[in-house]
């Protein structure tokens, strides 16, 4: 399997959150945002929402520019290069833990 598939499952369906982390890489691709705009959106709690942005940028999945509250994020160079494997995994676990309410 792939590195960049690996590290994918285990964000996104190995550990707590996933499904928010999963939320928020689909939010980052439709449009890039600050965490401030994710959590209204997604109607998470900010905090939520920055720790989760920590996790996703320490493993290389978005990027930022800007700092403090205004910080914006983008999907990843890298995110955007294994896009395919983003969108099989989060077809297979997203949408059904989202209905079922298995979220973190």
């Amino acid at each position: 399997m792939h590195a960049v598939k690996r590290l994918l499952w285990w964000i996104l369906a190995g550990s707590a959150g996933g499904i928010n982390r999963g939320r928020i890489l689909e939010m980052l691709c439709e449009k890039p945002c600050n965490a401030h705009e994710l959590s209204k959106l997604l109607e998470l709690d900010y905090k939520t929402v920055r720790h989760h942005l920590k996790v996703l940028e320490k493993n290389n999945l978005v990027t930022s520019m800007g700092s403090g509250y205004g910080k914006v994020y983008f999907p990843s160079d890298l995110l955007e290069k294994h896009m395919d494997f983003f969108e099989e995994i989060w077809r297979k676990i997203g949408k059904k833990k989202i209905n079922n309410k298995e979220d973190c």
